[in-house]
């Protein structure tokens, strides 16, 4: 039956997508929105038939692949990967209208990368082989270094290197986590190894827990080892930066909540200090840093390192409230980054210029536009009838209930967030002055707000129903949470 194969389906559209561009690459938009939107189509499907009651992963697949090291081609989703699932699924088509017009050297050779990074990162979410989630958690460097190296702005080259090297450095450690593992227990099953691994001796579950935290940590990025993503961000083109946002520093949370949380419990209680100080450095860090940003993509990057501190402050509070906080945070900053990064990007095609004093007074003559950022910005400072809104209350409660010193000064990046997104609301939309290249701005066209409304309608209604997305994963927390507050 077709649902016995439904995530090798998934993962198998954009990679025949890109197989199709290579001898028809004249064809490459048209081919690679179907083949992404049929991927998203089938993750919808996934989406109905999923049973949101069970906590055991679904729809599972397992195909020997190297069999004398018990090494399979084992998938799999459950509460926590299928949000992620539908998250990248949805955006990638997206990303790709996105580029019809931004891209202008070999297009084609765009929208393969762009594919084929879509079925890598639905590998690592889909992956219940340690080995498989390592091969696609790696792999995918190479479409993305591409992505900025090839098609980025003028410093691309060293941004692209620095975004490799940085994250290649951190997963070093994660593969010889994962070798270790392998010896002591002969199996890279991620089901089998869930149920083991808390019984290790709590010295070699420390030591597991700083290699995994060094390649995850990288990936979010928490500060200290943040300092590649604004200038990913910044030489990205508009594609890039909503993916790099919207998905892949998601993965870093999504390894500390698939692997840190339930194979390490008593490492993850004994470092959570360690993680609670280095968000809310990053909250309150990056928030200061953002006010002073003269570049709008680079001030929206630095958002993001501080969105993510609220998402590892959830995940390690280690209670319903705030994990679920964490997971409605992930996906609230997945789609109000990616509309931000957009927005930058419908000024950047038609000025070429990012820098915030160049512009002014855009909604005299973008009105459409003015409303559409305005709404996404207000996203971004989580008010209330937003998705901001619930992922940011919902972890300051969790929190609260952990480390009130760490709710009370995380609280404080709230305050500095909603301070640098009005700023760069009110001098890019409105005021006096209006800048050299608003004259000639041209409001948003059909193209454009057919990218804008389903984002735009997706955050009003998880702002207003929440429910639609914690259903999805509300058993797969609690039982996490319960697991790892009682101890296995």
């Amino acid at each position: 039956m077709i649902e016995n194969n439904l995530i090798s389906l998934m993962l198998l559209m954009p990679l025949l997508g890109a197989l199709l561009i290579l001898f028809v690459p004249r064809k490459a938009i048209i081919i690679g929105i179907i083949a992404s939107g049929l991927s998203f189509i089938i993750s919808i499907y996934m989406y109905t038939l999923f049973d949101n009651t069970k906590t055991d992963f679904q729809f599972n697949e397992v195909v020997s692949w190297i069999e004398s090291f018990n090494i399979y081609y084992r998938v799999g989703v459950d509460g926590i990967s299928l949000p992620l699932i539908l998250l990248t699924s949805f955006l990638t088509p997206i990303c790709i209208l996105a580029s019809t017009k931004a891209i202008k050297k070999n297009l084609s050779g765009f929208i393969i990368a762009f594919l084929l990074l879509e079925t890598l990162v639905m590998g690592v979410f889909c992956a219940l082989d340690l080995i498989l989630f390592y091969l696609c958690f790696e792999a995918m460097l190479i479409p993305m270094y591409m992505v900025i190296g090839i098609w980025g702005g003028e410093d691309r080259v060293y941004a692209a290197y620095k975004f490799f090297l940085y994250t290649l450095a951190g997963s070093l450690l994660l593969l010889l986590a994962i070798i270790f593992i392998y010896i002591s227990f002969n199996t890279m099953d991620i089901t089998v190894l869930t149920a083991k691994m808390p019984s290790l001796d709590l010295g070699v579950q420390r030591i597991l827990w700083l290699a995994l935290f060094a390649s995850f940590a990288v990936k979010i990025p928490m500060w200290p080892f943040h300092t590649w993503l604004p200038y990913a961000h910044v030489q990205a083109p508009t594609a890039g930066s909503v993916i790099l946002a919207g998905i892949l520093i998601k993965m870093g949370a999504y390894g500390f909540i698939r692997f840190s949380l339930p194979m390490l419990p008593e490492a993850s209680k004994y470092f959570a200090d360690l993680v609670f100080f280095l968000s809310v450095v990053a909250v309150i860090y990056a928030s200061l840093v953002a006010i002073a940003q003269s570049d709008m993509k680079k001030m929206i990057a630095y958002s993001s390192i501080a969105h993510m501190g609220f998402v590892t402050i959830g995940i390690f509070s280690f209670n319903i409230q705030g994990m679920t906080g964490a997971m409605v945070q992930i996906i609230s900053h997945g789609l109000v980054s990616a509309a931000l990064f957009l927005c930058v990007g419908v000024l950047y095609e038609q000025t070429h210029t990012k820098a915030i004093k160049d512009y002014g007074s855009v909604a005299k003559y973008m009105p459409k536009f003015a409303f559409i950022m305005m709404l996404f910005t207000m996203a971004s400072v989580g008010l209330p009838g937003t998705s901001g809104f619930v992922g940011e209350i919902m972890v300051l409660a969790g929190s609260y209930k952990t480390s009130q010193i760490t709710c009370i000064l995380a609280a404080t990046g709230l305050v500095f967030g909603t301070c640098y997104m009005l700023m760069l609301y009110k001098k890019v939309m409105l005021g006096d002055t209006v800048g050299e290249v608003v004259s000639k701005l041209k409001d948003v066209n059909c193209r454009e707000m057919t990218i804008f409304v389903p984002l735009m309608l997706l955050v009003l209604y998880l702002g207003i129903y929440p429910k639609v997305l914690t259903n999805i994963f509300y058993v797969n927390v609690a039982k996490l949470a319960k697991e790892i507050t009682l101890g296995k």
